[in-house]
């Protein structure tokens, strides 16, 4: 069974250029996996024409056009950040496009947009 992974690949202190490597490095050791990078379209695509990796092949970019800062306030980014690489990434696990997201972005941020947009488990 083939995984999808959905990457807010904007997240973290340093974005897609530790983003895009470490996702590659996952692919190349996890060949059962795929990986959807989350963000602003050109950065992304440029870190990954800097690969050779063969993992390229399992890779898709599905832009967003926001990104959450590390100190925003999670309710704000919850409210206004709805095209955020973060909020996106949730996005395909809920529409079943992905079956797990993965972000370094703002920790606060992500727990409140997951439980809002995926909900909590019953009991």
């Amino acid at each position: 069974m083939i995984v999808t992974v959905a990457v807010d690949a904007m997240g973290g202190d340093h974005g897609p250029a530790v983003t895009v490597p470490a996702s590659l490095s996952f692919l190349e050791e996890t060949p059962e996996a795929r990986v959807v990078l989350v963000g602003l379209d050109a950065p992304l695509r440029a870190a990954l024409a800097k690969s050779r990796s063969p993992a390229l092949e399992r890779v898709t970019v599905h832009p967003a056009t926001e990104i959450i800062a590390m100190d925003e306030p999670p309710a704000e980014a919850l409210r206004r950040k709805k095209d955020s690489s973060m909020r996106v990434a949730i996005n395909l696990v809920h529409r079943g496009s992905a079956q797990a997201c993965v972000s370094a972005g703002n920790t606060g941020a992500l727990m409140a947009i997951a439980r809002f947009v995926l909900k909590t488990l019953p009991g």
